[in-house]
């Protein structure tokens, strides 16, 4: 799959290499100049559609062989990157690989290193589930029109299984989000209000984590927000009842 393949000129080059592609554009422009280009080949389908919204996790059944990948390549619109990349990290069963190109600002934070400011919870969200590899930069200049910021592309391989044990993704999700809502305040602190929890319960729990409830997100591994979203499981089975 293609997402927003623009002028074409990755996508021919794609449609020579795959066994079937599937490209996505918003641009009704776009569409009509591109289909006369591929035309010749008819394996690709040009699709209009909103990678914001679309199903990735139909993917699988439109490989023309069970035993094929579903490669997900992409120069995401800058503007809109962060629900796209979050959409096919959800849909992560259903793909093999993604080469994308984003703003590098962005990019940064997915491939980003616990203990650093770029590190946030898509730095988490993305990595508990895929090897991020920041492959290269690329200046404004490559793009017509050039953006006032550079880009770079990513290579995510998506793993077998989450990088470290996760009972419930769900409280994960919400751990690591309310972790990082109000960076500034301690993890004790920004737990209690994103969780809507009593400050004197949260220390309680991440000391049973054997977290020190005055770090901040930004310091903890994906092991650690394992282990403090184990410690928050209850509040999912509450609202359960």
């Amino acid at each position: 799959m293609e997402i927003g393949p623009g002028e074409g000129a990755l996508t021919e080059l794609l449609a020579e290499q795959a066994g079937r592609l599937l490209a996505l554009e918003i641009d009704e422009a776009l569409i009509a100049a591109l289909r006369p280009r591929l035309a010749r080949f008819e394996h690709v389908e040009l699709r209009d559609a909103d990678a914001r919204r679309f199903d990735f996790s139909a993917l699988p059944a439109l490989r023309p062989s069970t035993a094929g990948r579903v490669v997900v390549v992409g120069n995401l619109p800058f503007s809109v990157s962060k629900p796209i990349l979050e959409r096919l990290v959800a849909a992560r069963t259903a793909i093999s690989e993604m080469v994308l190109t984003l703003q590098k600002e962005v990019a940064e934070r997915v491939a980003a290193r616990p203990g650093g400011k770029r590190y946030g919870a898509l730095s988490v969200l993305t990595q508990l589930y895929c090897e991020v590899r920041l492959v290269m930069t690329i200046p404004p200049g490559a793009f017509r029109p050039p953006p006032q910021v550079e880009a770079a592309v990513l290579h995510l391989r998506v793993l077998p299984g989450p990088r470290v044990p996760v009972a419930d993704a769900e409280s994960f999700r919400r751990v690591v989000k309310a972790g990082f809502a109000q960076r500034r305040k301690t993890l004790a602190n920004g737990l209690a209000g994103g969780l809507r929890c009593s400050a004197e319960v949260v220390r309680g729990r991440l000391t049973a984590a054997g977290i020190d409830p005055t770090r901040r997100a930004e310091t903890l591994t994906l092991d650690e927000f394992a282990r403090a979203a184990a410690q928050f499981e209850f509040l999912r089975a509450r609202e359960g009842e």
